[in-house]
């Protein structure tokens, strides 16, 4: 029997309101132990003598090492390269009003004459150390201090100009150039951004007020991008006020970013994506905290034409053990612009609160592309207006060339372990006749509701299966199988629709 009766529903609503506030009360005083390491008064240095770095989360994860320490006049470092330099060495002062681009710049470049010697280690200590953008370079660790902010000035004349990504065709704004990423690499290898706790603050306020005043004439930068990069690591710092997407890495290949904290404005801080995977195979995203003024995560790979031409998909990625809020668009997204591609993704352990959509695909048709192989599994959904969302006419193109006729594929999605109270419609899965949604699979799952109505659980032109009981009722489009797996009743309603966007 899929449909709970009225007792087995109050039993649902009542383990996942207990399941929410276990978690609610884990993940708080995780925050609390780790916002404590590191400080003074007998507090814990995040990294640890002989082992890795400290979890922002209950998890636990050793993704860098430091067996020794170094003391610089900005304070005891840990020393992860052969070779350090202190960004004061450089002649940067951090009064928040210096300028220090020329600094950074010279640091940058000692550390590009050390690749043959295991790279150089660039230390930032605490101060306000504001600059205009600057570039990475292989074989690098950027280390920000606890209480160490780099700012970005807030002139655009200082942001160099880009060409516009060869996947997306143009500026995602504008035709033509785009600003460059504050702080930004691209063809680099063996690059680590860290510290403790340390921030890097894109002061977006400046770039979203000309940008809603319609004063900019190219596209915003990211607030870091990397591009066609491999061996990336970000870890233990704080991204802030990000003028555009905050974390961009372009076409790269092994990338980890763990132990993060990525804010801005949950409100009037327009297209601040947390972290946007593009064209990105091999990474991990994992034990974060992302409160932003768009998708907390959304997994891209280019733009109708432009991203088909070009070809590169994004592809085994692990998103786990997260805190998202996004108040105007979705926790974890995929798409709008994957016409080269997802595949092979797993999200899991996450929490998403106080948000508008909980885990959300969005396509049109002119992408072309594929989504497929994606499972969310052990997902919290805890006060949200839409829980589960697929979109496939989300008809925003970067020009008119792109082939209306290119219909992406969505298939093999699996949904296990959803859990959550105060969602209003927990399954919003509208696909068409030419975007049908096929091997949809949902199991293990109670969503408490605050819209006291039917259809909350919405499909159209989907097909697929639920196995055992679930809350609410699944959609009539979807067969249903007992707990064993076994077949308990074929749909015959693949292709009815019952989406209320009224709800």
């Amino acid at each position: 029997m899929v449909e709970p009766l009225p007792i087995t529903r109050r039993r649902f609503l009542s383990s996942h309101r207990s399941l929410v506030t276990v978690f609610w009360i884990a993940a708080f005083a995780s925050l609390f132990i780790w916002q404590s390491r590191g400080r003074g008064g007998g507090g814990t240095s995040l990294y640890r003598g002989g082992g890795g770095l400290s979890s922002v989360f209950w998890w636990t994860t050793t993704t860098l090492t430091a067996t020794a320490t170094t003391t610089t006049s900005g304070g005891e470092f840990p020393l992860l390269r052969p070779v350090v330099f202190n960004l004061t060495d450089f002649g940067a002062v951090g009064d928040g009003v210096t300028v220090n681009t020329e600094a950074f710049e010279r640091a940058v470049y000692a550390i590009s004459k050390l690749s043959k010697k295991g790279g150089g280690q660039l230390n930032v200590p605490p101060g306000r150390w504001l600059t205009a953008p600057f570039n990475l370079t292989s074989f690098m660790t950027l280390f920000l201090a606890e209480d160490a902010e780099i700012l970005a000035v807030q002139d655009e004349t200082l942001w160099p100009l880009l060409p516009p990504l060869p996947s997306y065709g143009y500026g995602r704004e504008h035709y033509g150039p785009r600003y460059g990423s504050f702080i930004h690499g691209q063809n680099l290898k063996d690059v680590v951004v860290t510290g403790n706790n340390g921030s890097i603050n894109g002061q977006g306020v400046y770039w979203w007020k000309k940008y809603r005043q319609k004063l900019l004439n190219h596209t915003r930068g990211p607030l870091v991008q990397i591009m066609w990069s491999s061996d990336v690591v970000f870890a233990n710092i704080t991204l802030r006020d990000s003028p555009f997407w905050t974390l961009h890495p372009y076409d790269c290949k092994n990338v980890t970013i763990t132990n993060m904290t990525i804010l801005a404005p949950v409100f009037e801080a327009p297209n601040t994506d947390g972290i946007d995977p593009d064209s990105c195979e091999d990474m991990l995203i994992e034990n974060s905290y992302i409160s932003v003024g768009d998708d907390g995560i959304a997994i891209k790979s280019g733009w109708d034409q432009y991203g088909t031409n070009y070809g590169r998909p994004s592809k085994n990625i692990l998103i786990r053990n997260l805190i998202i809020r996004s108040m105007v668009s979705a926790g974890i997204s995929i798409g709008s612009e994957m016409s080269g591609g997802v595949s092979n993704i797993t999200v899991e352990n996450i929490l998403i609160w106080s948000s508008r959509r909980g885990v959300r695909i969005k396509t049109a048709p002119g992408r072309g592309g594929y989504v497929r192989d994606i499972t969310f599994r052990n997902v919290t959904l805890d006060e949200l207006r839409v829980g589960i969302v697929v979109k496939t006419d989300y008809n925003e193109h970067p020009d008119g060339g792109f082939n209306p006729q290119a219909f992406p594929v969505l298939e093999n999605i699996n949904y296990t372990g959803i859990y959550g109270q105060g969602v209003r419609v927990p399954v919003r899965m509208q696909g068409t006749k030419e975007i049908p949604v096929k091997n949809v699979t949902f199991r293990d799952m109670s969503v408490g509701i605050t819209y006291k109505k039917k259809h909350i659980f919405q499909c159209a032109y989907v097909q697929g299966r639920v196995i055992g009981t679930i809350f609410p009722a699944p959609c009539e489009n979807l067969d249903r199988y007992d707990e064993q797996e076994q077949l308990v009743k074929h749909s015959d309603s693949q292709n009815a629709t019952d989406i209320d966007y009224e709800i």
